[in-house]
């Protein structure tokens, strides 16, 4: 007899059909509604207003100007004191030593150097504008950090470039009106020109990156690539080892085959799963470096890159099915959630995070996205330096790892402790009421009942599921 055959014969009242219930319309809008609704704020709040959510955004400057004027200093008085209003931007003065190691790690999107001649060539522009010959101009060079970030030196640059414009006319106009008042000759008009635009302002990436690299988005694609594989390898991996063992069907079209229930623990069930995880990680790892290299992506260090692929993937996937074990269907979506949806907007990779919410800074500090794409950019794009990101995402990819492992062993312990067995979860019947004694006349008219019963019951359960079997 069927679960439902025996709760209609047990239940005091109907059971409604599920399609006439709200619960059944009404759940999945609004969990589809909910999820959509933090997506959309997730990705919208964090990327239509960069210019609004400006808050520290690091920027250098390395003043090496000598001259007795200190216009170098000026300069950079000026630009701390107007940037740093609101804490929109983080102006930071440094030594040329300084300003190579924060490019050479990713701390700065780019630097406006100031050179050691810049105040006498300055005012030296008075004496020689008149005089014959070419005119040289102070240079000041801006330098951006597109390794950095391919948007934040665009913003670097134009920040720097309109505070350069200002500057020029400020600096032009006083050289003109000191050239006014100095009561010499009139001057021509390509020397009043030169003397209202002193400046000669130069436009230097650090490092530009090389072709192929995505106008430096390949390190984001590729943790992205690292962040799916994981969460995908998981679900494949859980999904085909629960089907081989008979505890879900694999189906197929109108097609599913329910295998043979095997008798395993939850804890070597994971075990399992774990152990193919790993081996999807070392294969797919291997392909994604097989892949961007033949697509002509640079890679400086492919042995390193593939092992921290292997690291990145095996974290994402043990932590993935631990949450997949705890949690069932709901865990392929928290993993999505952790590992990929939380992570794109604040990965800093397309806008930096200094031009998002606050909030998204913050998410950026333990999410776990973040910390793969610095360890990715770090083999990338900057010499596969610890300090430059490579050593903090090792570190929280070891301890996302400890955590993923101790959480699924424990719950997986804790449910082979308690005796705690996959089973169907079917509402408890209301007890039936004794049936009175029948005389022994009766057994052959209850006997063909029960048969009567059986062989309608029979082809309703066949037709239960609404598919055919595949032997």
């Amino acid at each position: 007899m069927s679960d439902q055959e025996l709760l209609r014969q047990t239940t005091p009242y109907p059971l409604p059909h599920p399609l006439r219930t709200v619960r059944f319309w009404l759940a999945p809008v609004v969990v589809t509604l909910a999820v959509l609704a933090g997506l959309s704020w997730l990705f919208f709040g964090s990327s239509l207003n960069p210019k609004k959510n400006f808050h520290n955004f690091p920027i250098a400057i390395v003043n090496e100007d000598t001259g007795s004027a200190k216009a170098g200093a000026k300069i950079t008085d000026a630009l701390k004191t107007k940037l740093e209003e609101g804490h929109k931007f983080d102006i930071r003065l440094l030594t040329p030593e300084e300003a190579n190691h924060q490019f050479d790690t990713g701390k700065i999107y780019g630097a406006l150097v100031i050179p050691p001649d810049f105040s006498d060539k300055l005012l030296g522009l008075l004496q020689t504008v008149s005089k014959p010959g070419e005119v040289t101009k102070p240079v000041i060079t801006i330098e951006t950090n597109p390794r950095a970030s391919a948007m934040g030196a665009g913003i670097a640059e134009s920040v720097l470039k309109k505070a350069m414009v200002d500057y020029n006319t400020k600096a032009g106009k006083k050289l003109t009106d000191a050239a006014a008042a100095s009561g010499g000759e009139q001057l021509s008009a390509g020397a009043a020109w030169v003397l209202a635009n002193p400046l000669d302002v130069r436009v230097e990436p650090r490092n530009e990156l090389p072709d192929g690299t995505g106008l430096g988005l390949s390190s984001y694609f590729y943790t992205l690539m690292l962040l799916i594989g994981g969460v995908t390898g998981a679900l494949v991996v859980s999904m085909l080892v629960e089907a081989m063992l008979g505890y879900s069907p694999a189906e197929f079209g109108p097609m599913y085959r329910l295998a043979d229930r095997v008798r395993v623990s939850w804890f070597r069930t994971l075990l399992l799963k774990w152990m193919l995880v790993a081996v999807v990680s070392l294969f797919s790892s291997a392909v994604y470096l097989w892949v961007a290299k033949a697509f002509g992506m640079p890679v400086p260090h492919p042995w390193a890159l593939w092992l921290f692929g292997v690291f990145i993937m095996l974290t994402v996937g043990v932590a993935s099915t631990s949450f997949i074990t705890a949690l069932g269907t709901l865990g392929i979506l928290t993993a999505l959630f952790i590992f990929n949806f939380l992570g794109l907007p604040s990965t800093g990779a397309t806008i930096p995070l200094e031009a998002e919410p606050k909030i998204f800074s913050w998410l950026a500090n333990f999410e776990p996205m973040r910390q793969v794409f610095i360890g990715t950019r770090a083999l990338l794009y900057f010499d596969g330096r610890l300090d430059a990101g490579l050593g903090r995402s090792l570190t929280v990819a070891t301890i996302g790892l400890a955590i993923g492992l101790v959480f699924g062993a424990v719950l997986t312990w804790i449910y082979d402790r308690k005796g705690i067995h996959r089973i169907a979860a079917v509402p408890t019947p209301a007890p039936a009421a004794t049936p009175a004694p029948e005389s022994s006349s009766a057994e052959p008219a209850m006997a063909h009942t029960t048969s009567a019963g059986s062989a309608e019951a029979a082809p309703e359960s066949s037709e239960g599921h609404g598919k055919h079997e595949a032997t």
